[in-house]
């Protein structure tokens, strides 16, 4: 589908309160994204988590119906050109794995789940894109139904990011569940937002900020009833508008009463809440006047999409970055980095048409594996693979969402020794195929560039077909290279291990 001939793409979040979609034709020379269309329903999925943290077969149809309506909308989109993004109640779910397969088959494009980090950097890039931010420093504060995001950044670029277990969704669970409000209840709320925010309000205090711009619905929300009132201009929310509102929400006494305040139906049950987190900000961090923006986490989560498709000439990919960042920050040897790279991208130039590995994506996670499978070095020699995938697996990385810091942990942790079936199984199943050929081709690299000389390796001729992997090296190679010859040995026994077939011809 296109646009009056330009590409289409959309953004999908996976709310804790509401679901949202937005579909935007691409301009590259303006370097910008123009909307086209805006979906939203409030499917409160975060209110849908029972004691043992599971979704109720309630929230799952409210979910699944919602998606089914986006992926109505999205059947002519590229798919490609879709992201779809799960945050707070589905980083929380015991069973999000299980109700991913369902979500994913009802929207018809797969969903990332994405930590508080990388939330958090998606709602900046949404709100300095959608507000063309210069280079002063900015506070972005983010309301979320599970959680609330506040970051600190100078222009486009964000430099302290916090993420807090703080949301309306969550709040109105504790205080305001039986939609009565009272004072009582109203300051306690606040009270329990200030013990949240305590933890890194002096961080965030420590650099002076020259604009506080609050996103989301509930930001929102909150600024128009101010305005209603005359209490604030629109699109603005003063420290004393934002006290004047939070005494008329406890006057109005129960959340069906706040129809006077101008306040939607779907929103009424949480808005008590949403006052209450926005004053503990407020006061938390003494601010007095905070702009709204309509940019959010699916905006950013849109530039961040044309980052990486290079649509957007002026966003990068923040993965690529990422990787840069790390590699520099455990010493890695960039230059045996390098060599096992460009060695493991022309294995899998060969085995990708048999092996179904021709996606973008599969040749940068490999060369991103690549680049980063010895930092677990920085730590110990002994079971540095286990040290890397650790790190993989728990970093705060830009850019990558949950599933795909495990798949590269996963290509770290089985790159030497070792191919761990159960680590495979723990893969995405989308990914479960894919990643133990990808680790394959990685552990070829590395085993090749054993010797961590800087002289060419002879690489071999690669023929695959489904679990073997036969490799042709020059006649009589392996009789004059005794150690090569008993490192790959050494692999085929891994290998059958691992259900795999590995032979070799020279």
């Amino acid at each position: 589908m296109a646009d009056n001939g330009q590409a289409v793409f959309a953004a999908v979040d996976l709310g804790s309160n509401s679901f949202h979609m937005v579909v935007a034709a691409a301009d590259p020379e303006a370097g910008t994204f123009r909307i086209i269309d805006r979906l939203r329903d409030p499917v409160r999925l975060g209110a849908g988590l029972d004691a043992e943290k599971r979704l109720t077969d309630a929230a799952r149809q409210r979910a699944v119906t919602c998606l089914e309506r986006f992926g109505e909308r999205l059947r002519e989109v590229d798919a490609s050109n879709v992201r779809a993004v799960g945050t707070n109640t589905l980083r929380r779910a015991r069973d999000a794995g299980e109700f991913l397969d369902t979500a994913e088959q009802a929207l018809g494009h797969p969903i990332d789940i994405i930590s508080g980090f990388e939330e958090a950097r998606l709602i900046y890039l949404g709100v300095a894109r959608s507000l063309g931010f210069d280079q002063r420093r900015r506070l972005v504060v983010d309301i979320g139904g599970g959680s609330t995001e506040l970051i600190l950044g100078v222009g486009e670029q964000p430099e302290s990011i916090e993420s807090i277990h703080l949301g309306c969704v969550q709040l109105t669970d504790e205080f305001f569940a039986d939609g009565r409000i009272k004072g009582r209840r109203m300051k306690d709320a606040v009270v329990r937002g200030r013990l949240e925010l305590e933890p890194v309000e002096a961080g965030l205090r420590a650099l002076p900020w020259a604009q506080v711009v609050g996103a989301s619905g509930t930001v929102r929300a909150v600024a128009e009833a101010c305005a209603g009132r005359g209490w604030s201009p629109p699109g603005v929310i003063t420290a004393e508008a934002l006290k004047r509102l939070r005494e008329a929400v406890v006057d109005a006494g129960e959340c069906k009463r706040l129809d006077d305040l101008g306040v939607s139906d779907d929103r009424r049950p949480i808005f008590p809440a949403g006052v209450a987190v926005l004053s503990a900000v407020f006061e938390a961090l003494g601010v007095e006047r905070m702009e709204v923006a309509d940019g959010a986490l699916r905006e950013g989560a849109l530039y961040d999409l044309g980052g990486r498709l290079g649509v957007l000439s002026a966003v990068e990919d923040a993965r690529r970055a990422t990787v840069t960042a790390l590699r520099r920050r455990y010493s890695v040897d960039t230059d045996q980095a390098a060599r096992v790279a460009a060695t493991a991208r022309r294995l899998l130039e060969q085995a990708a048409p048999a092996w179904g590995l021709a996606e973008p994506f599969y040749r940068d996670v490999l060369d991103w594996a690549a680049q980063l499978h010895e930092i677990g070095l920085d730590i110990s020699h002994s079971q540095y693979h286990k040290h890397g995938a650790y790190i993989l697996r728990n970093a705060d990385m830009a850019g990558f969402s949950r599933q795909e810091q495990q798949l590269l942990a996963l290509l770290v942790r089985v790159h030497r020794r070792k191919m761990s079936r159960s680590e495979i199984k723990s893969l995405p199943e989308r990914w479960r195929a894919s990643g133990q050929r990808l680790a394959v081709l990685l552990r070829l690299a590395v085993l090749l560039h054993r010797s961590r000389s800087e002289d060419a390796v002879i690489e071999p001729g690669l023929e695959p077909s489904g679990d073997r992997l036969r490799l042709r090296f020059p006649e009589g190679f392996l009789a004059e290279s005794p150690l090569l010859g008993a490192d790959l040995a050494q692999e085929q026994r891994y290998l059958a291990k691992a259900g795999l077939s590995l032979e070799l011809d020279d």
